[in-house]
């Protein structure tokens, strides 16, 4: 650590660990992620970070604090080495995989037109926003065959607010020769029900888009607990 002082994941530990961890990646190669419970998971992905150290009880304090396997990744690196056993080391490994996570759901979203490739597009967007501590707002871009053109954080703001302006949004839809949208935006709080702003928001970009030809396909909120689509609510 940049402080000299030792990450908790170089500490001196029992050494009988390494037979738990052979039984516990035999299963893996037998069964895959789904023979796993997430602690159980968790603590695999620890294996890397923590050499010298039981992983099971970190992992499960970390699922504890932060909810479920999504949250713990999704973690800010400040709050995860609150954690008893859990360093700088670990914080950003747990953050690598994350990132891997969203780059793995984006490309299959790349690969394919977004239209028909609906459930990769909420996974995507869901690995990358639902677990925000803050409200960020996105745009996927499309051309005329629904295929990506550009993915772009447009605003970020607070714990329940983000600043859109919908003349700036559609600005860049001309810049890049899009001929539709598919706008999202994250509910830290957890829940997707849309608010009125939301609502008032959403229409002001169709009003604004509709005599340029560009088309608002669906406006999606994602959360902890789920996503709503706005088509799917019949208000787009």
């Amino acid at each position: 650590m940049a402080d000299g002082r030792k990450d908790p994941a170089d500490k001196a530990a029992p050494s009988d660990h390494s037979g738990h961890r052979d039984r516990l990646r035999n299963r893996f190669r037998k069964t895959g992620e789904s023979g796993f419970e997430d602690y159980e998971l968790l603590e695999l992905l620890l294996f890397a970070a923590v050499p010298r150290q039981d992983t099971k009880p970190i992992a499960k304090a970390l699922l504890r604090r932060f909810g479920s396997f999504a949250g713990v990744l999704a973690a800010p690196p400040k709050l995860l080495t609150e954690i008893p056993g859990v360093g700088e080391r670990v914080a950003e490994h747990l953050k690598v995989v994350q990132a891997s996570a969203v780059r793995y759901t984006k490309g299959q979203v790349n690969e394919r037109a977004v239209l028909s490739s609906w459930s990769q597009v909420v996974a995507y967007v869901k690995s990358a926003m639902a677990h925000s501590d803050i409200e960020e707002f996105r745009i996927l871009f499309l051309d005329k065959k629904n295929g990506l053109i550009a993915d772009e954080v447009q605003q970020r703001g607070t714990v329940d607010h983000t600043p859109v302006y919908p003349r700036e949004v559609i600005r860049r839809a001309l810049e890049l020769s899009a001929t539709a949208l598919v706008l999202v935006h994250n509910h830290p709080s957890g829940d997707p029900t849309p608010s009125r702003a939301d609502i008032q928001m959403t229409k002001q970009i169709i009003d604004i888009a509709k005599p340029l030809g560009v088309e608002i396909h669906d406006h999606i909120i994602v959360g902890r607990f789920g996503e709503t689509s706005f088509r799917g609510l019949q208000l787009i």
